[in-house]
């Protein structure tokens, strides 16, 4: 599919594209530079929520690191004593 450009620089994403990626109104655009091409992507409304359970099932950041802080907390303790 072929667009073109406006006097300032905007283009016209067609509506079947749209539709296809669920481009609405408003929403944000990631564009990149790459190999001599543009690379348009949409971009969550909310990133978090979109991010949300993609690390299920692997191991507890929260749980190692105060892990590993009562290890160092005992380690101190007992060069005290």
């Amino acid at each position: 599919m072929i667009v073109k450009t406006s006097a300032k620089g905007q283009m016209v994403i067609p509506k079947k594209m749209r539709q296809r990626l669920n481009i609405k109104t408003g929403q944000a655009l990631e564009i990149s530079f790459t190999d001599n091409h543009l690379e348009i992507r949409p971009l969550p409304a909310d990133p978090i929520r979109h991010l949300r359970g993609i690390l299920k099932g692997g191991h507890s950041l929260t749980q190692e690191l105060l892990r590993e802080r009562r290890a160092d907390d005992a380690k101190h303790e007992n060069h005290r004593s």
